[in-house]
């Protein structure tokens, strides 16, 4: 290190430029910043600590020459300790750079990591003095430098998009093709054997769970456990250390950037699951890791009455204050950075609705939006909203703006109620089904704008949902407290393993009409990663402290599991290759340009129309959707109108067996049924049936079929 220079308010963080590094800190009401530096990772104390001489516009900044990327770094902030005001400063507190690239090394729980002394009476009144540089995390300077070799983006578009949401540690931990040294690693995703399975299904995007870096509560720590998950962020730009395979901090970068170069050579998006909602330093009560001790007052919510408490709308104990053009800055900063440097295709954004809050109630044009709408490249990237959050007025399922798309929540729901044989559904069912008009078309949005899902990370798996009638998640440690408590009443026949032949033929069977209504279904589909395998968690429902064998994926198939894949990758087969069963714009239930061909009609047993009155019947359990393959409304790249074959969806979720009729529409009509849940095994072609004759709907089961001349 040579001299320390005035240097420049941006960019934010640490830059290198090849000479030394700019350090920028954003405070608005700080009296003075400290920039410190450590020698290595072990250390308990900074080897220097420079004040940095500059504030430009509540920006602190400084060059200093001869300092090269491995540096590590973190701050101490002086200003008043004033929690009633809503200040924490609390120079003591070693502090992470929120613009931090990689972490060099992560925080070890201890005492002298809050801001207070605990015990006190007075609790966050009091002020602790105890140094935390041991204990804290630090930021490390980055080489930005990598060779992406003409790397591009897949650029699917949002139809042609099949989404399988993963863990990067649980995808390859009991992976045996995945060399050892790489399970659980970014480095192990992006291998032969992963991509192989991913690429041989036919995924086009995976959407990787938290990955930026996160803090394990200290709670969970102290029991044995961990927050594996994620979803309690500390750096909005750090990819986390704990899923790289080599040590040194800056290989987590570059092994990030390896693994997103892979996926794109093989046709795969990378879309991050981000939480800029709340950040891990909990409520008042919470240790003062970064944002806290930089400025609490401007990154937080306040409470409206008492600034010493914070707005809670996540349940994690605090919000980020979008209302402040500084956290604002902060997370368009960290999505413009994924994408420029680290080239992922999207966000899926964990409780979305907390992000469109300006005061208490939810702005669906909130600042937030108007700034990513208007945005040149975060507007052209793949966005998805988990459309609510845990404050009042929170659900906002299709009320996001045009550009976004959403996790259908109303879609789970009513396909998992109709296959448990509930009444009342059928009529949401077939919104759901055909794209979610009701929710996306007022909005100029197309189908795609609905992620369609039947399970996901939170929750039980596809497997576990068929096999379980409560939760078990005694394993948290929460005395099976936590979770959601419904009773979903399956009617399986037995509660977990079995071995009765009747009963695993049904769950397979439950399980095989989940997928196959979701891959046939309008909309962008997402697979819960696992499900294709029968992944188990054992009926643990909120599996996100278990860092173990309850979570990771298990790739010793038997035959049911390897019959399971071999289903599903045809069912996606199917999708990707018939436009029918992915169409642009909503269905008009109507005659097509004047002619006399729907593109869409209801059918009921008999094979006639679904009457109006009909659709009121609550005790109905069986349906028939007709997809016109000569009524698609679709140009291609020259602009003619693409043509398709026409399908016919029958489903039933009642108990026993139901004839039904098939249309002849036109002269000599043949069926041939491509999937039967029924029978799995059933080839296409393998079964053709005539016109106006009727097939037997097994009980609860689909049928597919398609029209040949």
């Amino acid at each position: 290190m040579d001299a320390v220079l005035p240097g420049r308010p941006y960019p934010l963080g640490a830059t290198w430029d090849g000479e030394g590094v700019n350090f920028a800190l954003f405070t608005d009401a700080a009296e003075r910043v400290e920039l410190c530096l450590f020698d290595s990772p072990e250390d308990k104390r900074e080897a220097k600590r420079i004040m940095l001489p500059e504030c430009t516009h509540n920006i602190w900044h400084a060059y200093v020459t001869g300092v090269q990327p491995g540096q590590l770094y973190g701050y101490r902030v002086h200003g008043p300790y004033d929690p009633n005001a809503g200040h924490r400063f609390n120079p003591s507190k070693l502090l992470l750079d929120p613009y931090a690239k990689a972490i060099g090394r992560p925080l070890r729980w201890a005492d002298e990591l809050f801001g207070y002394k605990l015990g006190d009476q007075a609790q966050d009144l009091s002020i602790d003095k105890r140094d935390s540089a041991a204990f804290a995390p630090l930021g490390v300077v980055i080489d930005p430098a990598f060779d992406w070799g003409g790397d591009r983006s897949p650029g699917w578009r949002w139809r042609e998009t099949i989404i399988y949401e993963t863990h990067v540690k649980g995808f390859t931990m009991r992976h045996p093709e995945v060399p050892e040294k790489l399970r659980g690693k970014y480095a192990g995703l992006a291998s032969d054997p992963a991509i192989g399975h991913l690429k041989k299904m036919g995924i086009t995007a995976v959407e990787l769970m938290p990955i930026h870096h996160f803090v394990h509560d200290r709670p969970l720590v102290e029991r044995g456990l961990s927050n594996y998950w994620g979803y309690n962020t500390l750096g909005f730009f750090a990819p986390e250390p704990g899923y790289a395979a080599a040590a040194a901090p800056l290989e987590a970068v570059r092994e990030f950037k390896t693994m997103v170069k892979a996926l794109h050579r093989a046709g795969i998006e990378v879309i991050l699951d981000v939480v800029y909602n709340h950040t891990a330093e909990g409520n008042q009560l919470g240790p003062t890791l970064s944002f806290r001790g930089i400025d609490n007052a401007a990154y937080y919510r306040p409470a409206d009455k008492d600034h010493r408490f914070y707005q809670d709308y996540t349940g994690c104990g605090n919000t980020l204050n979008m209302t402040t053009p500084s956290v604002l800055q902060l997370i368009m900063d960290s999505l413009r950075y994924w994408i420029t440097e680290m080239h992922v295709d999207g966000f899926r954004f964990d409780l979305a609705a907390a992000l469109a809050r300006e005061f208490h109630a939810v702005d669906r044009l909130g600042a937030f939006f108007d700034i990513i709408h208007q945005d040149p490249m975060i507007s052209q990237v793949k966005l998805i909203a988990e459309p609510w959050d845990l404050g009042e007025g929170g659900y906002q399922v299709g009320n996001f703006p045009v550009g976004w798309t959403e996790w259908n929540g109303k879609y789970r729901d009513a396909v998992r109620r109709f296959w448990k044989g509930d009444q009342d559904v059928m009529s949401e069912l077939a919104t759901r089904l055909c794209g979610s008009s009701d929710l996306y078309a007022s909005s100029s949005r197309r189908p795609s704008a609905s992620i369609n899902f039947v399970t996901a990370h939170d929750g039980f798996t596809l497997n576990d949902q068929v096999s379980y009638d409560r939760k078990h998640n005694e394993a948290n440690g929460e005395e099976n407290r936590d979770g959601n408590d419904n009773n979903l009443s399956w009617n399986c026949g037995a509660e977990g393993p079995t071995d009765d032949p009747a009963i695993l033929e049904l769950r397979e069977r439950q399980k095989r009409n989940f997928l196959a209504t979701l891959l046939f279904s309008q909309g962008v589909p997402m697979i819960s990663g696992g499900d294709e395998i029968g992944r188990t968690q054992n009926g643990n429902n909120n599996a996100y402290c278990q860092d173990n064998e309850i979570s990771w994926y298990d790739w010793k198939l038997d035959a049911p599991r390897q019959a399971l894949l071999e289903f599903t990758r045809r069912l996606i087969a199917c999708r990707r290759d018939h436009p029918s069963l992915r169409r642009h714009k909503f269905f008009q239930g109507r005659p097509i340009r004047g002619g006399e061909v729907k593109d869409l009609v209801w059918l009921r047993p008999d094979g006639e129309e679904m009457t109006d009155e009909e659709w009121g019947a609550g005790w109905q359990r069986t349906l028939g959707m007709r997809l016109d393959g000569d009524a698609l409304d679709v140009l291609d790249e020259r602009g003619r109108r693409i043509k398709d074959d026409t399908f016919l969806l029958l489903l039933n979720a009642h108990h026993e067996p139901v004839q039904f009729m098939l249309p002849a529409f036109v002269s000599d009509a043949q069926w041939t049924i491509l999937f039967d849940t029924r029978r799995p095994e059933l080839a296409p072609e393998q079964e053709k049936v005539a016109g106006h004759q009727a097939v037997e709907l097994g009980d609860r089961s689909l049928m597919m079929l398609m029209l040949v001349q």
